[in-house]
């Protein structure tokens, strides 16, 4: 019998701590179906940061590092330039890349440092409590902003990719949502993509996920995938912003 389906070697046998209708179980697994498909598991190194992934070294099955608050993409340039024929990635949230590790990750790309980061975005601070993040939307509620975002005092949410996709050093920047079946599929492919370019040596790649918290959204599962659709995508639209290919 032919098999249809299996767990991909990119991950462990261990199971994740996350809470239920998180959907980074879900890029787990496709950071770990690219890894392994590319067949550079035995070679890839990947860099946790703090947030809801801190633990992410039990989740993947390659080598990794642990990184302090923000400095992911400093601790993973440091281990390209020592070992330049591995693979690198850094895997972070917002929380800790968009705001207390919003310089390593520009003066990364700025660089043109050869890694991967795969970027969560749910919009939120996940494992602290529910805190108002760089990227949570104006009106949006957290346990910091009980009336909800406000620009005048808070700013605009952050939009990192289309920052990051006016420096010359990052040349792959997309953003992707895996909350349906046609775009993890997507997903997919731009995670992938994002590793071809570092594996030919051609610059620095980033993917945005857009993520669901629905614990810290206060709502269902399902009504966390609805309102990442109606909320989070008109805000933070889904497509390439940089590519090797369009010489930009």
């Amino acid at each position: 019998m032919s098999v249809v389906f299996k767990k991909t070697e990119g991950l462990t046998e261990k199971q994740t701590h996350y809470c239920p209708g998180c959907t980074h179980g879900i890029i787990h697994r496709l950071v770990g179906e690219v890894l392994e498909e590319l067949g550079v598991l035995g070679k890839a190194i990947g860099v946790a940061p703090v947030g809801c992934s801190v633990l992410a070294y039990n989740y993947f099955n390659c080598d990794m590092h642990e990184a302090a608050h923000g400095r992911a993409p400093a601790v993973a340039t440091g281990v390209k330039r020592v070992l330049p024929d591995n693979v690198v990635f850094s895997y972070q949230g917002d929380g800790d890349l968009a705001s207390i590790g919003t310089a390593e990750v520009i003066h990364a790309a700025h660089r043109g440092e050869k890694i991967t980061t795969i970027f969560v975005n749910n919009a939120i601070y996940g494992m602290t409590g529910g805190q108002m993040a760089p990227t949570t939307l104006i009106g949006q509620k957290a346990t910091t902003a009980p009336e909800g975002r406000k620009k005048e005092l808070a700013g605009m949410p952050l939009k990192m990719s289309e920052m990051l996709s006016t420096i010359d050093g990052a040349v792959f920047v997309e953003r992707v949502s895996v909350h349906n079946v046609a775009n993890i599929r997507k997903a997919k492919k731009a995670i992938k993509k994002a590793f071809e370019v570092q594996i030919e040596g051609k610059g620095y790649g980033i993917v945005e996920v857009l993520s669901t918290c629905p614990t810290n959204w206060g709502l269902t599962a399902p009504e966390a995938m609805k309102w990442l659709e109606e909320n989070m995508i008109p805000y933070y639209p889904l497509g390439n912003f940089r590519t090797p290919e369009e010489g930009k």
